[in-house]
């Protein structure tokens, strides 16, 4: 049990007062008291449990050591002990391991007294903010026999709030020899100056020394001990002083209750207890200087709840520290008047004298402190619900006022809250690494995405994370930046380090560095930002030219998928004509194939390089009942790796329907170009056959009029769609500055060849009637092919017939019996009678074709595009179809006819 009491808090205690001070048990009797008072005192401790700001330290040394390899490690290693969960208390470890490191031979920072210390008054903190305070130079609170104290205490120091009306408040700090006493202090061994730190401001122990209250203050009933009214007054009312008023207002504003000054719960407020008479004058001051208690609950609040919510990611824990560095700073204030009223109470000064702290001096020492709370306040209410970038725009939003203390505290918080979005921006912009566990930045990551979608679909901006400081263009660039870097590696397997593309990374030093490059935004940041950009833009596009043939793939596209390649696709239609002809069912793949194959050997498309003809292949559609093997073969060409980034799914799709649409068209000019040849080798043929003159005739003026439309259309799908567009998308391709930029062109361009050649919606009706005159024109094939089938047969038969006669005639026989003379005439005869019915066919089918091309031009006349407008021009150049179509003659009227009414 005795070894139980020896081993207690308080006989440790008091050893270590004798321990320090020198004195036996019975002589620290006093310093004994205070020991214990400091230790149950509610002031907040000087260190802070943050275990992010520990770890900086640490990493800040490290590079003050020139040992950032040995900080990098640290960083790792760290990340490792927080994702494991090992330790429970890693702040005091780390603590620990951070004091261990301090060189111990350096010389102790501490000052030499507590007097050095308060002559300071409130001095500036190298990692705070600027303290603006007011400087009551009408309030000077020295004593006048304060040289007379000091000499006669010893080794007491000074308070320092007597030199708050001799020094500036941010003024340099004083030496100990101009100090009063201060000779005398440095003259004390090491052991009387210990002393002297644990009883500055206590005087020498007596016997009638007052007992310490339980807040930590002597109770001193001369100046605040409340006392009872008068007979004659009103009863229950209690009078007391106003030193006992600021002795609760400086609890009150720790967030205290005071004796006298409670937290009213109802009202939200600090007020006096009713049953207290003072005056109103007091009262109104009182309240006044309470709500500084209110403001500074209200910000604690905010950062107590806030500082254990892991979820509110590392800006929130920054700008909780931030605010803590604010508050650091009202606690010291507060400290100094503390130690004021101490002396005062020590040394038994009345409120009456000059320099005593009254409430009045209190509401001019804390006017500017008050202004900083409430500011704190305003933003803790602002910032309610955000995080992340969201958090950072609410914070610089908040700093845009015409009060340059507000702004210069808010650009202080802003730098401390927008340091770790710099350090994500640079981790992501020169490695390409987002660590972004709370969702904070502005660039997300879906991890569900595949490898193939990943400059599509896997890196997007999150909006509402975009700092309001930060442009659009500027966060598009930054969302580039990563993305190229992480294709680069996922997607074109390039080991390049990220060193050796953009420049070397240059991490956000501290908070200041971070606030003053978001102030210049168009400066040094966008420098920063441009020039990994370009970098990275660039050598992206190197390789994707070099390496992985981009360029040569967007020309292939066009010669074998756009039917560039004319050569190529003319015999490759010669070789097809015979198995496309076919029904659909009856093809196979493997045959087209071997077809394709035999086109590219003997046509210039043998030269192309190997890594694009391999790409070439033969792809059959949907087979639909009926169709032939025109109506399903497809030429493909397969992309994969980094290039089907630009030729996505979607875009091979568009080509598929391209190439559809134009080989279509490509087929009629191939039968018109077959119609033609027919009539031409059967002219000669069929003069014999003068009952067919007319028939042919018409056949010639209805094939003129299809060759005159397939050409115009072919030379407007050929020259002003895809030639024109092709010479666009080559220049942007060539002017592009980065993926995005080609990407861009290239859907661009696929959109404009769709609308244009009347594949999107809008046009539906535009292309049925274009496939309705395709139509027409292989029914007229058809036609006209049966009608020189029956012709050649009549011709045939006329021919045998004649050589039969002759040759029965050399023999000295009859030429033709009755019989067959009459045979003949009676099959010439059926021959004739068909004719009629052939002129009627090609009559209907003249007629269906011309009101085809007629509502077709209707359509193009009220197309909005001025493409189509001048292809209907051209396409009626003699106004054929205008004199046969009224709706078409008011159309071409109106848009011919239309003058400048001031002519």
């Amino acid at each position: 049990m005795a070894g139980l009491d020896q081993k207690s808090p308080n006989v440790l205690l008091q050893s270590l007062c004798c321990k320090i001070t020198g004195k036996s048990e019975a002589e620290v009797a006093h310093q004994f008291q205070y020991a214990v008072r400091v230790i149950g005192s509610n002031y907040a401790p000087t260190i802070e449990r943050d275990e992010f700001l520990v770890s900086e330290k640490i990493k800040k040394e490290f590079v003050k050591q020139r040992r950032e390899a040995d900080a990098a490690l640290f960083s790792e290693l760290h990340r490792k002990l927080q994702s494991q969960g090992v330790l429970k208390n890693r702040w005091s470890i780390l603590y620990l391991l951070l004091s261990l490191c301090e060189d111990p031979r350096k010389p102790a920072t501490r000052v030499a007294n507590y007097a050095t210390l308060f002559a300071q008054a409130l001095p500036r903190d190298a990692h705070s903010t600027p303290y603006y305070c007011a400087r009551p130079q009408s309030l000077p609170l020295s004593y006048p026999d304060r040289n007379l104290c000091t000499q006669s205490g010893g080794s007491m120091g000074s308070s320092g709030v007597s030199s708050l009306g001799i020094y500036a408040m941010n003024g340099p700090t004083p030496t100990p020899q101009s100090l009063p006493g201060g000779s005398q202090v440095v003259g004390d061994s090491l052991r009387q100056q210990l002393g002297a730190r644990l009883a500055w401001n206590l005087p020498s122990a007596s016997p009638s020394a007052p007992a310490p209250t339980s807040r930590g203050l002597p109770n001193t009933a001369g100046r605040s001990a409340p006392r009872q009214r008068r007979d004659g007054e009103a009863s229950g009312t209690v009078e007391i002083s106003e030193a006992a008023l600021v002795r609760d207002i400086l609890y009150v504003f720790q967030g205290i209750d005071g004796k006298f000054i409670k937290m009213c719960s109802p009202e939200n407020c600090y007020k006096i207890d009713a049953k207290i008479a003072i005056s109103k004058s007091l009262r109104d001051i009182t309240s006044r200087l309470a709500e500084l208690g209110w403001l500074h609950n209200k910000v604690r609040k905010y950062t107590d709840q806030r500082s254990l919510d892991r979820a509110f990611g590392l800006v929130g824990q920054s700008f909780c520290a931030a605010l803590h560095q604010e508050l650091k700073e009202y606690y010291r204030l507060l400290s100094v008047l503390h130690s004021q009223l101490q002396v005062e109470d020590d040394q038994g000064v009345n409120v009456g004298v000059e320099s005593s702290l009254t409430l009045r001096r209190l509401l001019v020492w804390t006017y500017d402190p008050k202004i900083r709370l409430k500011t704190l306040a305003a933003l803790v209410d602002y910032c309610q619900g955000r995080k992340g970038g969201e958090l950072a725009s609410t914070v610089h939003a908040y700093g845009k006022t015409g009060d340059p203390n507000m702004r210069a505290l808010v650009q202080h918080i802003l730098g401390l809250v927008s340091h770790p979005i710099l350090n994500f921006l640079y981790r992501w912009i020169y490695d390409g690494e987002l660590e972004d566990t709370y969702h904070e930045f502005f660039v997300a990551s879906d991890p569900t995405v595949k490898t193939d979608r990943l400059w599509h679909d896997k890196y997007t901006l999150r909006k509402s994370m975009m700092p309001s400081f930060i442009t659009m263009d500027q966060a598009r660039k930054v969302l580039l930046i990563g993305k190229s870097i992480n294709f680069l590696h996922q997607v074109c397997h390039d080991r390049t380090p990220p060193g050796k593309i953009t420049p070397t990374s240059k991490s956000a030093d501290s908070p200041k560095d971070a606030a003053e490059l978001f102030t210049d935004l168009e400066g040094a940041f966008q420098g920063r930002i441009d020039a990994a950009y370009f970098e990275t833009s660039k050598y992206l596009l190197d390789v994707l030219n070099k390496n992985y043939l981009l360029l040569e793939h967007m020309q292939a596209m066009r010669r074998y998928l756009l039917l560039g390649q004319g050569d190529f696709i003319r015999h490759l239609m010669d070789l097809l004509k015979p198995e496309l002809a076919r029904p659909a069912t009856t093809l196979y793949q493997h045959n087209l194939t071997g077809i394709l194959e035999t086109a590219v050997r003997a046509t210039n498309a043998q030269f192309d390089s190997p890594e694009i003809l391999k790409r070439l292949d033969v792809r059959l559609l949907e087979v639909s009942p009926g169709d032939t093997g025109w109506d399903v073969f497809s030429l493909d060409y397969h992309v994969e790796g980094p290039i089907a980034t630009v030729f996505t799914r979607e875009c091979m799709s568009h080509y598929l329907r391209v190439f559809n649409f134009l080989w279509r068209a490509k087929r009629m000019e191939y039968i018109l170009t077959d119609i033609w040849k027919g009539q031409m080798c059967n002219a000669k043929l069929l003069k014999g056959m003068p009952e067919l003159s007319g028939v042919l005739h018409q056949c010639h003026i209805l094939a003129s009029e299809m060759v005159h439309f397939i050409h115009q259309m072919q030379y407007y799908i050929t020259f002003e769609v895809l030639e024109c567009s092709c010479d666009e998308l080559w220049n942007k391709v060539q002017q592009a500055q980065d993926l995005d930029h080609i990407i861009a062109a290239h859907e661009v361009f696929l959109d404009t060849i769709i609308s244009r050649c009347l594949l999107d919606t809008n046009s539906r009706a535009l292309l049925n009637q274009l496939r309705a005159i395709f139509d027409q024109i292989i029914e007229f094939q058809n036609a006209q092919d049966a009608l020189y089938r029956a012709a050649l047969e009549e011709l045939q038969l006329r021919l045998q017939f004649e050589e039969k006669k002759r040759q029965r005639e050399t023999e000295g026989e009859w030429g033709v019996t009755a019989a067959q003379e009459e045979e003949e005439k009676k099959r010439v005869q059926e021959f004739q009678d068909a004719i009629p019915k052939m002129r009627s066919q090609l009559r209907i089918l003249t007629h269906f074709y011309q009101g085809i091309v007629q509502q077709f031009l209707v359509l193009l006349m009220t197309s909005s595009d001025e493409s189509l407008q001048f292809l209907s021009f051209r396409l009626d150049f003699n106004e054929h179809y205008k004199a046969r179509e009224p709706r078409l003659r008011a159309s071409l009227g109106a848009t011919r006819g239309r003058r400048n009414p001031s002519m």
